[in-house]
């Protein structure tokens, strides 16, 4: 296992031996997602968006519970610091060009996800109000590798 993930691994409560399940790590400071095996190995990494000084990234060991494909956003204004709350809560239309993208992978963290964009060249370059942000075709490339129920560990 490589040294740098062994930390993160025993977070995962993974041994190499008993579980071969894929796993991800969120690294703030490298600015991407690692898809790591049951042995720590790097099996694909992808660059990502993640939180601001006002939302930051909820560091810590989470799972990702259930996929939506798809799906629609449910817009609500008081949950967005830099929304007025007066503002109407809305659904809005499901889509590539949707605020979530095209997939949305939900986190034990309420209110907290990973999901795509409608605007990829933001990715690396701008902020989100905590959630992972990754391209659609990322998104949904790494809902093929992962099945629901697996861990995530974000870190700074």
């Amino acid at each position: 296992m490589k040294p740098e993930y062994a930390a993160v691994m025993s977070q995962l409560n993974v041994d190499g031996s008993a579980n071969t399940g894929k796993s991800i790590i969120v690294d703030k400071s490298e600015g991407v997602l690692k898809v790591v095996d049951g042995d720590g190995r790097l099996v694909a990494q992808f660059p990502v968006t993640m939180g601001s000084t006002k939302d930051p990234l909820p560091l810590g060991t989470w799972k990702v519970t259930t996929y939506a494909y798809m799906p629609p956003f449910h817009y609500q204004p008081d949950l967005f610091w830099d929304v007025d709350d007066s503002k109407d809560e809305q659904k809005l239309k499901p889509g590539p060009n949707g605020p979530v993208g095209v997939a949305w992978l939900d986190l034990t963290k309420e209110h907290y996800g990973i999901h795509g964009t409608p605007e990829p060249s933001t990715i690396g370059r701008a902020e989100s109000h905590g959630c992972i942000r990754m391209t659609n075709w990322d998104v949904l490339r790494l809902s093929r590798m992962l099945k629901p129920g697996f861990k995530a560990v974000f870190r700074a």
